[in-house]
């Protein structure tokens, strides 16, 4: 082992399912050597990054939108009335939603 090229052992714990995921994607490429698929992931494999910030954005908005439709519910369940103001407001939620809904769509094409 002194003339050996490849001097660290790298381990990567898995579960059984990851195990069983690892070897159907061995066996599709056809190999049977875990040393080498491993070695050709890691150093040519490809990182796929998502940006989540529009739905993070989107998902703070439809707080904001939630809290102001519950708001909106406890008027009309303390008072048993409904203001066509509440109504107004509720429609006007619910166009924001929509509106938040074709922005992501359109930004991720």
């Amino acid at each position: 082992m002194a003339n050996r090229k490849r001097r660290f052992v790298l381990r990567v714990p898995v579960t059984p399912e990851e195990r069983a995921l690892i070897q159907q994607k061995m066996a599709q490429l056809g190999t049977k050597n875990f040393s080498a698929y491993a070695r050709k992931m890691l150093i040519d494999g490809y990182i796929v990054h998502i940006d989540t910030g529009p739905v993070r954005a989107q998902t703070a908005e439809l707080q904001k939108i939630g809290v102001n439709i519950n708001q909106i519910a406890r008027r009309i369940n303390s008072t048993g009335t409904v203001y066509a103001q509440d109504l107004e407001d509720i429609k006007g939620a619910l166009a924001q939603i929509w509106q938040l809904q074709r922005s992501i769509l359109s930004s991720q094409r």
